[in-house]
């Protein structure tokens, strides 16, 4: 997306359309605080099920032991990232995000070319999420429940009906939901690591981890990129400016809050994990990372919390699934504010101020996806992977490109002013980082999806529907400049 020609020096955009606003309220309604957007975040994480998927992943094949400072050093990179997106948030009155921040900073061009990215990569996650929380319900009535065993879509569809009624009412229903299976997951996990912590190992308790040796042992590259992964969607809280309250400043300090949050979450909960298994085993152990948490929770905590993360495992996958309809909601309602698409996806519901057309939308596409890898006979893991593996990775572009429309837009914007080290310094710092973890996982696409055919399809469908963005802004540009000069709308 950073390669597509910048459009800075287009003449003056055309002024905005006059068309006809639609019937209902423009803006969305919501009294958002900065807990609500964290625990936003938080439910778009899964923390639970980061704690039994991903960590040990990054443990038994990423830098083994050193996985902890990963998490530190990866919080580290990403707070960097922070500090030019939430500069960058006080002069962008849209909640448009990503797609906003690059067409503002490097041009509607390929602004218009993240929104698309950005849009296909939330709905692919839920879609994706659908599929793991269908395999995590039929454990739930199966295992523990001692009820039938059905096929994913089966409770996939259950899941789906509750999370596509929540995103169509009004925005604090679903951070009250959120809310509550959040602080569930985080203190199961934090009495786990608090358990292990004072209890101790079969080896002790080592602070090896946080050698720099051990940080630069095994796989660096495989840590850091799914490292990365595990700590997203505190890029998304700029979609909910409209319903935030003050977002002004709820903006920033939920974004700092969930990152740092995060970083250390998953930092101790990977020493926690190579503590309880010993820094000899743990590696070993990850090989099963579900079987081999569960375990370890079984171990220091006991057979009743074992019960209990297997309840949280499939609130944590709702949790997620609703947080991300929600985020790709406000993106297709960005884009039919701006007239990109249909008007008639900014339709803000009268008495829940919610942008229901948009995500009626979403909830359909995501039904359609799935619907179609049932009827394929998918195997939903493979589903899962792929499609959580090509949104992780368009979410990892964008955040690339928007450091680098952080830099452009307060060099050449007027009136826009920053210190160097909120406009200049901290942005760059983190586009080198951030530039590094693309290429890593450019180039190890077949170790995130599973297969290389896999990995070669997820990048050619990402350039895909950037190229199409793109290329539906050029067309607006020559053929409807009423339209292109609404993209990203900061003057509406």
């Amino acid at each position: 997306m950073d390669s597509l020609p910048s459009t800075r020096s287009v003449p003056a955009d055309p002024p905005a359309p006059t068309a006809s606003p639609p019937q209902e309220p423009r803006r969305l309604s919501g009294n958002i605080g900065v807990i609500g957007l964290v625990f936003t975040v938080l439910a778009f994480n899964a923390p639970l099920a980061v704690m039994a998927g991903f960590v040990p992943l990054v443990v038994g094949y990423g830098n083994r032991v050193g996985a902890p400072s990963t998490y530190l050093v990866i919080g580290a990179l990403l707070l960097l990232f922070s500090v030019g997106l939430t500069t960058m948030s006080r002069f962008m009155s849209s909640p448009g995000a990503f797609y906003c921040y690059i067409a503002a900073g490097i041009g509607k061009v390929p602004g218009l070319a993240g929104a698309f990215v950005a849009f296909g990569a939330y709905v692919a996650i839920a879609a994706g999420s659908y599929a793991y929380g269908g395999i995590l319900v039929d454990t739930l009535v199966h295992d523990l429940l001692g009820g039938p065993s059905l096929d994913w879509w089966v409770w996939s569809l259950v899941l789906w009906t509750g999370a596509s009624v929540l995103t169509m009412l009004h925005i604090d229903l679903s951070t009250r939901v959120l809310g509550v299976t959040m602080c569930a997951e985080v203190v199961i996990v934090l009495i786990w690591q608090i358990a292990v912590a004072v209890n101790g190992g079969p080896e002790g308790r080592s602070l090896s981890s946080f050698t720099p040796d051990a940080f630069t042992s095994g796989s660096l590259s495989f840590a850091l990129l799914f490292g990365v992964l595990c700590v997203t969607g505190f890029e998304a809280v700029a979609v909910f400016r409209e319903e935030a309250r003050d977002p002004a400043r709820t903006i920033p300090r939920a974004t700092y809050t969930a990152v740092a949050f995060l970083a250390v979450l998953y930092g101790l909960g990977a020493w926690a994990y190579i503590v309880a298994f010993g820094p000899s085993r743990a590696p070993d152990s990850a090989l099963d990372p579900s079987g081999s948490f569960l375990a370890s929770m079984h171990e220091y905590v006991g057979r009743f919390a074992v019960d209990v993360v297997i309840v949280l495992l499939v609130t944590s996958a709702f949790a997620a699934i609703l947080a991300t309809q929600n985020i790709a909601a406000r993106y297709l309602y960005s884009l039919g504010h701006d007239a990109v698409l249909t008007p008639r996806l900014a339709r803000v519901h009268r008495r829940h101020g919610s942008p229901y057309v948009a995500a009626a939308t979403v909830a359909l596409l995501c039904l359609g996806v799935d619907a179609v890898a049932a009827l394929a006979g998918t195997d939903p893991v493979t589903l899962y992977a792929a499609l959580t593996g090509f949104g992780g990775f368009g979410i990892l572009l964008l955040m690339t490109a928007t450091s680098v429309a952080v830099i452009l837009f307060f060099r050449s914007a007027t009136g826009h002013t920053a210190s160097a080290w909120r406009s200049r310094i901290a942005p760059s710092l983190s586009l080198a980082g951030l530039l590094t973890v693309l290429v890593l996982a450019t180039t190890n696409m077949d170790s995130i999806i599973g297969s290389e055919l896999g990995g070669n399809l997820v990048l050619a469908l990402a350039a895909a529907i950037m190229l199409g963005g793109a290329a539906l802004a050029l067309v607006y540009r020559s053929r409807r400049p009423e339209v292109y000069s609404r993209i990203g709308r900061q003057d509406v």
